[in-house]
This record gives structure tokens, sequence and C-alpha cells, in this order.
């Protein structure tokens, strides 16, 4: 869901010496689709992860630990090849303002960009429920986010 903080808390799993890669970084593209499809982005096009690009990514035995963050409608396909599925969530509150105010992605600059991911709360965040094995609110410090994303997936903090 856009606004849950992923691109952030991905940013400081690197930041504190985790491999972690955000799948809005060369690793996803946008695709056709039909036009009534409802998606994260405008009619006829959504954002897919690289297929190629994930399994290259997961294949590669460089760290021991990897934080893989995105969302696209293809994610589930590697789901059993990941050991945790965790879901950032917030509340609709807090997604308007993060996209409204944000100036490292310009999606959510436009009104329809908000009610469109306001809309995916209630068809998509369910699913995207059902697939996690953890939960986390993701509307408090970053810090703390990213000590219970820790902690969800046993990993130890790094400073």
């Amino acid at each position: 869901m856009s606004g849950t903080g992923k691109s952030t808390v991905i940013a400081e799993l690197a930041a504190r010496g985790y491999k972690a890669v955000d799948t809005d970084d060369g690793l996803s593209e946008l695709v056709r689709i039909l036009d009534d499809e409802q998606t994260g982005h405008d009619p006829g096009q959504d954002w897919v992860w690289r297929e190629d690009r994930i399994q290259e990514l997961l294949a590669a035995e460089d760290a021991d630990v990897l934080f893989v963050g995105g969302c696209a409608p293809n994610q589930g396909r590697f789901y059993p090849q990941f050991d945790h599925v965790v879901l950032l969530t917030a509340p609709a509150d807090v997604l308007v303002e993060r996209l409204t105010t944000r100036t490292n992605n310009p999606y959510g600059s436009r009104p329809e960009d908000v009610d469109r991911t306001l809309g995916l709360l209630t068809t998509v965040e369910p699913m995207l429920r059902r697939g996690a094995g953890h939960v986390v609110d993701s509307s408090g410090p970053l810090d703390e986010v990213v000590a219970n994303v820790l902690r969800l997936v046993g990993a130890s903090e790094r400073r």
C-alpha cells in the first residue's frame, strides 16, 4: 500500500547494515492491463515485479538476511521463497498525510492517487493481510517500526 513506509523502512534497514532492497528501484516495471482492473496506478496500467530480477535477487547468497520491500500483484509467486512476509499498514489519515506531503515520490500528489489508495485499503489490503505472516502498524516512530520488524523476523538490532 502506498504511504505505509515501505521505502523508508527499507532505507533504514539498509542504513543499519542489512541487505535491504526496494523493488521500486529497478526490480519493477509498469505494464498494460485491462482498463477496468483496480490498481494503484492509472487505469490500464500496473506496477509489477520483474520476476527475472526478483528471482536473481533471491538466488544470491551474499547476505545472511535479506529484506525485500514493495507491493505488486505478482509478489505472491515469491512467498514460498520468503522466510517471512510482513505487511506494513497505517490508518487512512496517516496514509493521506504521507502521500500528500512526501517529496521523494510523486505518487500521491494528485487527488486521484489519494482516492485510489484509500479505495485499496478496503479491497487490496485485506488480501495482503491474508498473505502476510506478520502485520506491523507503521504509523509510529521509524525506530519503533524497524524494531518491530526486526523482532518479528528474528533479526538482531544493528546500528
